[in-house]
């Protein structure tokens, strides 16, 4: 259990990595019929859901990564239970760029209600590993360094929970109304990027 947890970040950053630049293969060049430069404006115009779709999963993943590394910053070591939660956020992580192309397939369709619920309802099941993989290290602090703050676990097992009645709400709403379920689910983007993490702390401080 007090293995370091070198190995695990290297693994994890590449498939992050990885993740994070497959998104981008789902954006096509545009075939034209006519070679002009109106056809090729109409043509790019065209992908505008294939680029929204890119950019908010881009900073998706590129938020979820950095949340991963700042939780592993508090970790002493290294177990099976975190190893095997671990590994089920990356499977999610490699799987996010299948719903971001039916996001840009069917985006501005009439679709785009089950479109916009298979996305969000990704980012529920993500949640749903996130708040494992906290757990597997937090749990009675088992793994976590011995002087940190248990208020800022407290703070992170919190802002989990909510991201995931956040993410369910949006899959709800998209049922209704694809747009504003997304809107929902981007907007956590800015709860993700505010979350801050502490380093392990002395209790003589």
């Amino acid at each position: 259990m007090d293995k370091e947890t070198g190995r695990l970040e290297a693994f994890s950053d590449g498939v992050f990595a990885i993740a994070i630049t497959l998104l981008i293969l789902e954006i096509r060049v545009p075939k034209l019929e006519h070679l002009t430069d109106v056809a090729l404006g109409v043509a790019l115009r065209g992908l505008w859901p294939s680029f929204a779709s890119y950019f908010i999963s881009f900073f998706v993943v590129l938020l979820m990564w950095m949340n991963h590394h700042e939780l592993l910053r508090l970790v002493r070591g290294v177990d099976n239970p975190l190893m095997l939660c671990n590994g089920l956020v990356l499977l999610m992580v490699t799987f996010v760029p299948f719903p971001t192309a039916v996001l840009a397939q069917y985006l501005g369709t009439p679709a785009t209600d089950t479109a916009a619920a298979f996305y969000c309802g990704t980012f529920v099941v993500i949640a749903l590993t996130y708040n494992a993989l906290l757990a597997s290290v937090a749990h009675n602090h088992r793994l976590l360094h011995g002087h940190l703050e248990s208020t800022a676990i407290l703070k992170i097992r919190r802002t989990y929970h909510f991201g995931l009645a956040v993410y369910a709400t949006s899959t709800v709403l998209c049922f209704w109304n694809g747009y504003a379920g997304l809107g929902l689910n981007v907007l956590m983007l800015g709860v993700w990027l505010s979350l801050r993490y502490q380093e392990p702390v002395s209790s003589s401080k």
